[in-house]
């Protein structure tokens, strides 16, 4: 087996660190969501745009931290290797929160049912839809109904 250089050891951690930090602070947000029973027909009575934040901002910070505390233990040695884990630790805990909280924009569509019920629909594209527009909702997304002639 082979012994790795300081610097390809570093990069090789920095590699496996960045992925790792994305793959557990990185939810994202469903492309289509119902809050009600599927398959059924209403009138579109709201449209609007929202943030959601992507993921949990305490593993994001906490992640980071130890990843960064891990990049910078490889640097150096003695105090100099102290001082880059404590430094790195911190700048992990920035970097890792600041990926963890990165908002996605989403649309939320109000739907009344034709039994009088309401649901809120979001979906991650903008809706080709406009308020008072009949509609069919299923499991895959919202379906515009032949408009009758005026």
């Amino acid at each position: 087996m082979t012994k790795l250089s300081g610097w390809r050891r570093f990069a090789a951690v920095l590699g496996a660190s960045f992925a790792l930090l994305l793959a557990t602070a990185c939810e994202t947000t469903p492309a289509f969501q119902v809050s009600q029973p599927s398959s059924r027909d209403g009138t579109v009575e709201s449209i609007m745009q929202d943030t959601v934040q992507s993921g949990n901002a305490a593993v994001g910070t906490i992640g980071g931290a130890v990843i960064g505390g891990l990049l910078g233990n490889q640097i150096g040695g003695g105090r100099g290797q102290t001082a880059a884990t404590v430094i790195g630790a911190g700048g992990g805990a920035y970097i890792g929160n600041q990926v963890a909280t990165r908002q996605n924009l989403v649309w939320r569509i109000g739907i009344r049912y034709d039994d009088g019920s309401l649901a809120t629909i979001q979906q991650t594209s903008a809706p080709a839809l406009r308020i008072g527009d009949r509609v069919r909702v299923t499991g895959n997304g919202i379906q515009l109904l032949r408009q009758g002639p005026n």
